[in-house]
């Protein structure tokens, strides 16, 4: 069955659904049947990474659906992402080959190095020292790129990009990539819609991918008091006025602005409703409208991180 998702096509010519399935939070437990309704859904894009902790139950989830030929594993587009303690260079095979095991695959269709800042080598996936602080790692970013880059050549990963990196971050890595980044993965919604970095992406032809485009709600640290993206008011207005969920409006919203959207849920009719979005578009009115919404408000920070030399979020980079 092929799927009537939309493609974006990346500057090494492999296209990828523009709306896919993120994985963050879905607890093992959960996220083999959230893969599984999605697949029977539609959706072909899943987007995974190696400190989600659910690997091993996603990739049960695509065998199980490539083995009752509901699709084979070409029609699907499988993202994974390095973690922070696997940038030294001599790690990072080993780190796209366990993915690889967990997932029960043979190539992944998409590669990010998760953060731009490296941890400590070797323990916990969050290293802390004795009074909780995360132990760095100096590795430099730029190293782990170049360890990447014959990966692709040896067809463990079809593509290879970025996420969380901030322009400073990218112009450098580009000096010196003989692979250029497909995307950059960025917290991306209304109140943050990253236009700044958007443009500086599109001219160098790095497609945004949006995460958190619901504003996470479920974000574990999220506070009593802080604004709800589904509950603005604004957007709810646009989305009765559009018959139409203030979720879909979000995820059309990140569609109708030319990048690539990822909302997670483990909740079978919400993963259905989220892919109920390509039967409208937003007008040019409505995308200036919800773009006047950003206020520079970040969901995810990043926190533990603060102080690392390649912190992309410091001295209000972009």
């Amino acid at each position: 069955m092929a799927s009537k998702v939309p493609v974006v096509t990346f500057n090494n010519g492999k296209s990828i659904p523009v709306l896919g399935l993120g994985t963050w939070k879905s607890k093992p437990g959960e996220v083999t049947q959230a893969v599984k309704d999605a697949i029977d859904i539609g959706y072909r894009h899943i987007d995974c990474a190696y400190v989600y902790g659910n690997e091993k139950e996603v990739g049960e989830a695509l065998t199980a659906k490539i083995n009752e030929g509901v699709v084979k594993r070409e029609d699907l587009f499988i993202t994974s992402k390095l973690w922070n303690t696997f940038h030294r260079p001599d790690l990072v095979r080993d780190a796209l080959l366990k993915t690889l095991e967990n997932l029960n695959l043979k190539y992944l269709d998409l590669y990010l190095i998760h953060w731009p800042q490296a941890y400590k080598e070797g323990g916990d996936l969050f290293p802390e020292d004795a009074s909780g602080k995360i132990q760095f790692s100096d590795v430099d970013y730029v190293d782990t790129w170049k360890a990447l880059e014959p990966l692709q050549k040896e067809g463990l990963v079809k593509s290879l990009g970025v996420s969380n990196f901030n322009s400073k971050q990218l112009t450098r890595l580009l000096e010196s990539a003989t692979i250029k980044p497909v995307t950059n993965q960025v917290e991306c919604h209304p109140y943050l819609n990253q236009s700044r970095l958007k443009a500086f992406c599109e001219e160098r032809d790095i497609v945004i991918t949006a995460y958190s485009p619901l504003g996470s709600p479920d974000r574990p640290w999220a506070k009593p008091d802080e604004p709800q993206l589904l509950e603005d008011p604004k957007l709810k207005a646009v989305a009765e006025r559009l018959g139409k969920t203030v979720a879909q409006i979000l995820i059309r919203y990140q569609i109708d602005s030319g990048n690539i959207v990822i909302p997670k849920s483990v909740n079978k009719s919400r993963i259905a409703s989220n892919f109920q979005v390509l039967d409208f578009k937003l007008s040019r009115e409505d995308l200036d409208l919800i773009n006047s919404f950003d206020c520079n408000g970040r969901f995810v920070p990043m926190t533990a991180s603060l102080g690392h030399k390649d912190h992309p979020f410091e001295n209000d980079e972009f």
